[in-house]
């Protein structure tokens, strides 16, 4: 039961929202980032879109379609930073590039194992988040329609409001 002013203005903050996210996932409250933050924020702007628009709307969005695969590949992505290293004889989370040799620059962002590990965290908590608000959206959806099926109704009857 929102307004068009709610659901308009949940939509236009959706991409500043999503913005502010990737910027804390780059540089953090320091320097290398902070997956984490950055999840939840990115999450949160998610999921706002489903409060403004509903359940049905929510679970359309690709944003919320994508959420399981969101975790498997940052969980993919933060082990092979931990593991990889080990593949090589060298020790678990060893960081890349070593200490004293200069890392690949994009503007003011370093390419090293921790900002990868962080996009793993970002993915795993964004995916998380999402998909279990997702879940209970859903499952919620569900038991509405059952509701509304009368009880003598045959199975195939059943599902209420389209």
């Amino acid at each position: 039961m929102t307004t068009e002013m709610t659901r308009t203005t949940c939509r236009i903050l959706l991409l500043p929202i999503l913005m502010i996210s990737v910027g804390v996932l780059v540089k953090g409250y320091a320097d290398v980032g902070d997956g984490f933050s950055a999840g939840v924020i990115a999450s949160l702007g998610i999921i706002l879109q489903g409060v403004a628009f509903g359940a049905e709307e929510f679970d359309r969005l690709p944003l919320v379609r994508y959420a399981p695969l969101a975790t498997f590949a940052g969980l993919f992505l933060a082990l092979a930073v931990a593991f990889l290293p080990v593949v090589s004889g060298d020790p678990i989370f060893l960081h890349r590039p070593l200490a004293g040799t200069s890392a690949t620059h994009f503007g003011t962002v370093e390419y090293i194992t921790p900002v990868v590990f962080d996009i793993g965290v970002y993915l795993i908590v964004i995916g998380f988040c999402v998909g279990s608000i997702g879940a209970v959206a859903r499952e919620t959806v569900r038991r509405e329609r059952e509701r509304d099926v009368p009880s003598g109704a045959p199975r195939g009857e059943r599902g209420g409001r389209r």
